[in-house]
């Protein structure tokens, strides 16, 4: 949220000067972009990937003070619940062999975490929301303890002046026809600490933003489809990619009266095709009141007239708290400022090799989808694109997404026949290794000719299991220790065997 938070309690007063201060840095955003319209040198790609911690019996481990002071590392980091923490991967190029060294790193400093963390009592596991979780864990008392995060959710609770509640219908199920559903009511925002995602960032110049904004908006549908990870939530067999809407749900700010007015969430796909980055900030500015109103002092057009480099520290914060499923970034070096674009749509896990694919994929059509000379999002609805993200997510391999040139046409057949040849283009014209751009794309072409991505297991070891005798807190939590078995070996969760074959009824 472009730094800490030290207050806890914000008057009508902080709320006013907030909101002036955030025009401020608007008005010294536009200013910098007018000088920066060249392409620039090539993009740099980095990393972020949440985490759960498990105990031995495959449950939540509220351990993450403990695990972040045995791991003594600044890269990883707290996120709001004790089971959560959240390692940052070091920005890069994408050519020569950088993914395939991208790999390797997050791989040994993920094992070298899951070391020091089994020592206190944790485990890392890489999955998009952990089943074991229950409404139990989910309590005000299992927020990690930052005082960011205790502000964050007596503002958001402030603001809709009632508890949240978890509204969620579930696929159909061969055994289910009519599917699972959750409702429940909660007092916390805790329930988004469920959803773990890996964040793929890419540095792009003013002039290319919004051409790259845009096309990630289009494949978000796809990815989340090609990736889904996150099946199963407090017991209930849901969507494919439940992560949407739960995050959407948790942190949202309106009651249902203004749900019914058309106000805009704070979780938000946005509602049309951009011309500048500018348009996103500027759209944050008038749609979304405060939530954490922390000024500086700082003037950012005398920073600016002084040659100086301006943190724009209101528009950062106000940026923090609405969450965009593809965010802009400003952000600031010792002697520099640079813009990135932050993909958050997919899950964490299954494994770091499957981590590494979903980033090939994405930077490597995004890229190619940008810079096409005839931008395909011209050819789209946005309502469409938006459409694709909710329909990925609830089913997965399953669904039925719009593309231009197309029309409805199942994830599968989307990315073999239009987006990987993109994705091919667009790494090479990144200067990647052909071996290693067709090492990473390679596991997505094989995972979309199965059908198998993490949800995919996730259900079908489920199933095969309660086939078995057992309960769904049993298969639940046996499901959770044979994916962190095959998590560990890093083979793409595509080739991961049967689950359940060894099964037999009780």
């Amino acid at each position: 949220m472009g730094r800490e938070v030290t207050s806890l309690v914000f008057t009508r007063k902080d709320r006013q000067v907030f909101r002036e201060k955030v025009h401020a840095c608007l008005d010294a955003l536009a200013d910098l972009l007018a000088g920066e319209e060249d392409a620039g040198a090539e993009p740099t790609v980095g990393l972020e990937v949440e985490l759960n911690l498990v105990d031995g019996e495959c449950n939540p481990a509220m351990v993450n003070t403990s695990v972040l002071d045995a791991i003594a590392d600044p890269a990883y980091q707290t996120e709001l619940g004790q089971f959560n923490i959240e390692v940052n991967v070091a920005p890069r190029r994408l050519d020569g062999d950088n993914l395939a060294t991208l790999e390797d790193e997050l791989r040994t400093t993920l094992n070298q975490a899951n070391d020091r963390a089994a020592a206190v009592g944790g485990r890392l596991a890489l999955i998009g929301i952990l089943p074991t979780l229950r409404k139990q864990h989910l309590q005000q008392r299992w927020m990690s303890s930052d005082p960011r995060y205790t502000a964050l959710d007596q503002q958001i609770f402030a603001a809709r002046g009632e508890d949240i509640e978890l509204d969620i219908a579930g696929v159909a199920l061969a055994q289910q026809p009519d599917g699972e559903r959750l409702a429940v009511v909660t007092d916390t925002i805790l329930a988004e600490a469920a959803c773990t995602s890996t964040q793929l960032h890419l540095q792009v110049s003013p002039r290319e933003f919004a051409a790259h904004w845009n096309s990630a908006q289009m494949l978000a549908g796809v990815q989340v489809a090609m990736a889904a990870n996150s099946p199963f939530f407090a017991g209930r067999a849901l969507w494919h990619e439940t992560r949407i809407p739960l995050f959407e749900q948790a942190t949202d700010t309106r009651p249902l009266e203004l749900r019914n007015q058309g106000v805009r969430p704070r979780v938000w796909f946005g509602e049309r095709w951009i011309s500048s980055i500018f348009d996103l900030f500027e759209e944050n500015s008038r749609y979304f009141p405060a939530l954490l109103p922390e000024c500086t002092d700082e003037d950012p057009h005398a920073v600016i007239s002084a040659g100086g480099v301006p943190e724009l520290a209101e528009l950062r914060m106000h940026n923090g708290t609405i969450y965009r499923w593809n965010r802009p970034i400003y952000d600031t070096t010792d002697t520099d400022h640079h813009l990135r674009l932050e993909n958050r749509v997919l899950p964490a896990g299954p494994t770091v090799r499957d981590t590494v694919a979903d980033a090939a994929f994405y930077y490597g059509a995004v890229r190619a989808l940008a810079r096409a000379e005839r931008p395909a999002w011209s050819r789209m609805p946005f309502e469409a694109a938006a459409a694709n993200l909710q329909e990925g997510a609830r089913h997965g391999f399953g669904a039925r997404l719009y593309w231009p040139d197309r029309g409805w046409t199942s994830p599968s057949d989307l990315v073999l026949h239009t987006l990987l040849p993109l994705a091919h283009a667009g790494l090479d014209s990144l200067g990647v290794d052909p071996r290693v751009r067709d090492t990473y794309l390679g596991v997505v072409e094989d995972r979309c000719r199965t059908g198998r991505n993490g949800a995919r297991w996730q259900r079908d070891a489920v199933a095969a299991r309660e086939a078995a005798g057992e309960d769904r807190d049993r298969a639940l939590a046996g499901m959770v220790a044979d994916y962190l078995e095959r998590m560990h070996s890093d083979a793409p969760v595509h080739t991961w065997d049967s689950p359940g074959h060894h099964l037999t009824n009780e």
